[in-house]
């Protein structure tokens, strides 16, 4: 596995999460490139200079918001002491700091203001997985659900970015609401009403499957011998292995429920033919637009919202 890669494909997500303005009815992230790793910035040093420019907005919008939560917590606490005085001079400050978010981005719906990474990976054979899922039925059948749930709890090989944002349609007006509550001393409501606008906060998690990255890097090098004119014995070898281990990859991200079975189909055909074009020594471009086309299906659809 080319870790390099990996992170590649981390950090323009990462990018996309940061420069691209979520909305409220669909915040899934989109491919429209051909491999999984591009964007439509292509050169390292482009990539490098949008990743600086994605990074000083977004650390001047985090701090902002970051600083609007703390704000809230302190009238919270305030209210808490019965301290309503410093309680309304927090929640001024609270909305100040998304007045000037709001400022800077305008049409932002939300305010990421953290970021989490998870690897999870599974070593293990398509034998091992087909097994345990087996079992896992299995128990479910005899209504054992929490040995079915340990079973399939560690059935994961993935990375998951978790972006935490501020719904800015909504917290800064439930923070002002707060404000009256505070002044006809209904003290009790609006602790209520902060702790539900502290709570309103979202988690994006964007799922990256391991078996994606590795059988993309697998297609990219491959995809460099079949473009090579007067292979060695040696590259065709190696071109026959890449292959035939992007096949497998998929057949492990399949076995772990990512993406539609009939995709996988596909790409398997698709392996199959680049194989069929590749014999005899033959070479050319252009084999692999298929291939990029349909795992980009695969991976488009991974967000969860929690």
């Amino acid at each position: 596995m080319n870790t390099r890669k990996i992170m590649l494909s981390i950090s323009i997500l990462m990018v996309i999460i940061f420069s691209s303005p979520l909305n409220a009815e669909e915040n899934k992230t989109t491919s429209k490139s051909r491999n999984l790793t591009e964007s439509s910035v292509s050169d390292p040093n482009e990539i490098t200079k949008v990743e600086e420019e994605v990074s000083q907005k977004r650390e001047k919008i985090v701090k902002e918001a970051v600083a609007a939560i703390e704000e809230t917590k302190k009238a919270l606490t305030a209210l808490e002491n019965n301290k309503k005085q410093d309680a309304l001079n927090a929640l001024e400050k609270s909305v100040g700091k998304l007045e000037i978010v709001l400022e800077r981005d305008p049409d932002l719906a939300f305010a990421v203001i953290d970021t989490k990474i998870a690897i999870h990976d599974l070593y293990s054979s398509l034998k091992d997985i087909e097994q345990a899922k087996k079992q896992a039925e299995s128990y479910l059948e005899d209504d054992e659900i929490q040995k079915a749930r340990d079973i399939l709890k560690g059935m994961a090989s993935e990375v998951v970015i978790s972006a935490i944002s501020i719904p800015l349609g909504t917290y800064p007006e439930a923070i002002k609401d707060v404000v009256p509550l505070i002044d006809a001393g209904k003290t009790k409501k609006a602790k209520t009403a902060l702790h539900t606008a502290l709570n309103s906060v979202i988690v994006t998690n964007y799922i990256i499957p391991l078996p994606f990255i590795r059988a993309e890097e697998n297609l990219n090098l491959a995809e460099s011998l079949t473009e090579k004119k007067d292979r060695t014995e040696k590259e065709n070898t190696s071109l026959t292995v890449l292959l035939e281990d992007a096949r497998f990859q998929l057949k492990m991200a399949a076995a772990l429920g990512y993406g539609n079975e009939a995709v996988y189909e596909t790409l398997h055909e698709q392996i199959d033919k680049i194989i069929d074009k590749t014999e005899g020594n033959k070479y050319g471009s252009g084999y692999f637009d298929e291939i990029y086309k349909f795992l980009s299906e695969l991976v488009s659809p991974l967000t969860e919202n929690k």
